[in-house]
């Protein structure tokens, strides 16, 4: 019986600085290489290996965006609660300690 995965071409995974560029990236660069690789994707015309490989772009480039605006949603949640409970002090003892 033949090993027919021996002869298919493997994708490496992006290299540590690759992805180290990626995680250096504004969300605005992130997000503009990532609309370039789905529209590279969507266009068609790339092997099954450049497929692959701007798919893992994308990916990397999504989690990067993701990771962003999840960092920015905390930081609002943090100073949201801050906020309430300062408001919830404000006129009494506890704001002045």
């Amino acid at each position: 019986m033949t090993d027919t995965t021996a002869n298919a071409s493997s994708v490496p995974a992006l290299s540590d600085e690759e992805l180290k560029k990626i995680e250096s990236l504004s969300y605005e660069q992130a997000r503009d290489q990532l609309i370039q690789a789905v529209q590279a994707l969507e266009a068609g015309g790339l092997d099954l290996d450049a497929s692959m490989r701007q798919w893992q772009v994308g990916e990397a480039l999504a989690r990067r965006a993701q990771k962003l605006l999840d960092d920015v949603r905390s930081q609002l949640d943090a100073a949201q609660a801050e906020q309430a409970s300062a408001g919830a002090t404000a006129g009494t003892q506890d704001n002045l300690s």
